[in-house]
């Protein structure tokens, strides 16, 4: 009640604008105007389970089907592409944490229209102590948060931690991938969650969140699902320089 008499307070005093092109935002605090949000590049009908972009009339990808990851299903509302890549990359590379409240509304959005039973705990993606310094927040973390808040859930960031820094994951191949995030992760306190939310800002190979799955299926997880803001594939991902907001050819 408070936060949300909170929030209709600041959105009276300070009106959301969109990030994206200046107009006017969404109340309550949604800097993000409709139609820019409906110019973002959606992710419809992709795979249920590793969120894939798939052609019409096709209900699962071939990798799945004959190698199925370690989570359950995954919530993915959007393709990596422009504008919303330039919206992920500011807020991990460029520290823009006002994103994360975007971001993490869209995702938030897509979870509660599939009206189906919601996790009874998020967590995201542990970032290791060294990065964590170096950046000075965890886009997981900030992305959980607002999720949490909109949907009520809490968000668990200490039942796992990442053991060792691990390269980043940008410029590797689906292999390196895998094996860069090898026995990275592990069970720090006790999880008595049975339906879990893992969150991550881009889903690629889904490297990362299969090697944290099963740390949190083996303390006793029966549902886990991964969500992210955008899917996309290896080649779509470029260095961590920041890109220009200039629109695409």
């Amino acid at each position: 009640m408070v936060n949300g008499w909170l929030e209709s307070v600041h959105a009276f005093l300070l009106p959301p604008s969109c990030v994206l092109c200046g107009g006017r935002g969404q109340r309550p605090v949604l800097d993000l105007c409709v139609d820019c949000e409906s110019d973002l590049p959606r992710n419809d009908g992709p795979c249920p389970r590793c969120a894939l972009p798939l052609a019409p009339a096709i209900a699962s990808c071939g990798t799945c089907l004959v190698r199925p990851p370690p989570f359950d299903r995954a919530l993915v509302p959007f393709r990596y592409a422009y504008p919303l890549s330039n919206l992920v990359r500011s807020l991990k590379y460029a520290g823009e944490l006002s994103h994360a409240r975007i971001l993490g509304t869209l995702i938030a959005r897509a979870a509660r229209a599939r009206r189906d039973a919601l996790p009874q705990v998020i967590i995201p993606v542990p970032l290791h102590r060294r990065r964590y310094r170096e950046r000075g927040f965890n886009q997981a973390r900030e992305l959980a948060r607002f999720i949490g808040d909109a949907l009520r859930i809490p968000v668990d960031d200490r039942s796992c931690s990442r053991l060792r820094a691990t390269a980043d994951q940008t410029e590797l191949s689906a292999a390196e991938r895998r094996d860069n995030v090898q026995g990275a992760f592990a069970l720090t306190a006790q999880l008595t969650a049975r339906h879990v939310a893992i969150v991550d800002d881009v889903l690629t190979t889904g490297s990362t969140v299969s090697a944290l799955a099963p740390v949190i299926r083996e303390a006793g997880a029966t549902t886990i699902e991964v969500w992210a803001v955008a899917r996309a594939m290896p080649a779509s991902i470029s260095g961590p320089g920041l890109p220009q907001y200039n629109p695409p050819p």
